[in-house]
């Protein structure tokens, strides 16, 4: 018995990496997975449906059910498509698990347009056209059954987007805009039965071997610390009813660590009487920027799931 038993998964940017082998390990546990994959480069040209198929190939043979899907979820219909297809073939969906992403790294002052909307549209705009026809079929489904499902989504977020990485400016924005998206959803989707989570994965990938040299390779006498299947466990446990009740966070995960991440927290508070102004700000001023304050609430709560 699989953990994933009779349940339908949707993997994007599944044809390699990451994505590839959390496809596979959620139909090692039972899912019948649909393997998106536009097949681009990393940069995000091109298309080539060899990758998600081969990764289909892998999963049929092995007993498992799979289908390939080779649409752009940067664009709306191809987000909606994707789910449409899930829910088709195989009669509905349980988790998605969002992974897409490309690079096109460049300081922010040479950086151009083309290279800004790419990468903001593959990895933001893709996270949440799928996730919003997702939440859209999750939805009616509770109002149709008179009850919450028992749904999930995984995002990919980066370290990149929450500690900031130069060079990275449309990458680590899109990553940060990942992070307080997961946290929103999670809010909006509690009510219907859906959790939504997030990794920030250490891995290696088509996206990390340029920059990370020979760092990420396997050592002599030691497990492989930064196989994409580390970062894939993580993603698919979140979708498990093992992480039952855990939703709206973001783990990060990768050279044998995993780390629940909290993000922007009051670290110091200064208070006014009346108005601030420039003076009352400027006197302020070592208070606010030196101090350390511990126990200093937020303006909003944190997210509990």
């Amino acid at each position: 018995m699989g953990r994933f038993d009779e349940k339908v998964a949707i993997v994007t940017g599944a044809g390699r990496g990451i994505g590839r082998a959390e496809a596979l390990l959620l139909a090692a546990e039972g899912a019948a997975v649909v393997v998106n994959d536009l097949g681009g480069e990393t940069t995000g040209e091109g298309a080539d449906q060899r990758p998600a198929q081969q990764v289909v190939d892998e999963i049929i043979a092995a007993g498992g059910r799979a289908a390939a899907n080779y649409d752009d979820i940067a664009q709306w219909v191809g987000g909606q498509a994707l789910v449409a297809q899930a829910v088709d073939t195989f009669g509905g969906l349980d988790v998605l698990i969002n992974n897409a992403g490309i690079l096109r790294d460049k300081m922010s002052f040479n950086m151009d347009e083309a290279e800004w909307d790419a990468v903001i549209n593959v990895h933001l705009k893709g996270h949440f056209t799928t996730s919003r026809f997702a939440a859209a079929y999750w939805r009616q489904c509770s109002k149709e059954h008179g009850a919450p499902v028992d749904a999930a989504i995984v995002n990919t977020a980066s370290e990149s987007g929450l500690y900031g990485n130069g060079g990275q400016v449309n990458y680590a924005a899109a990553k940060a805009g990942i992070a307080a998206m997961t946290i929103v959803m999670a809010r909006e989707l509690e009510r219907i039965g859906v959790r939504v989570n997030a990794i920030a994965p250490v891995a290696r990938t088509r996206l990390t071997e340029a920059v990370a040299g020979g760092f990420m390779d396997p050592s002599d006498g030691d497990f492989d610390r930064f196989a994409p299947e580390n970062a894939a466990a993580m993603a698919v446990w979140l979708a498990t009813e093992d992480s039952a009740g855990i939703s709206g966070q973001v783990f990060a995960v990768g050279g044998g660590k995993a780390q629940l991440l909290q993000g922007w927290h009051p670290a110091t508070q200064v208070e006014a009487t009346d108005v601030w102004s420039l003076d009352s700000l400027t006197a302020a001023r070592d208070d606010l920027t030196s101090g350390r304050a511990t126990g200093v609430p937020p303006f909003m709560p944190p997210f509990e799931g």
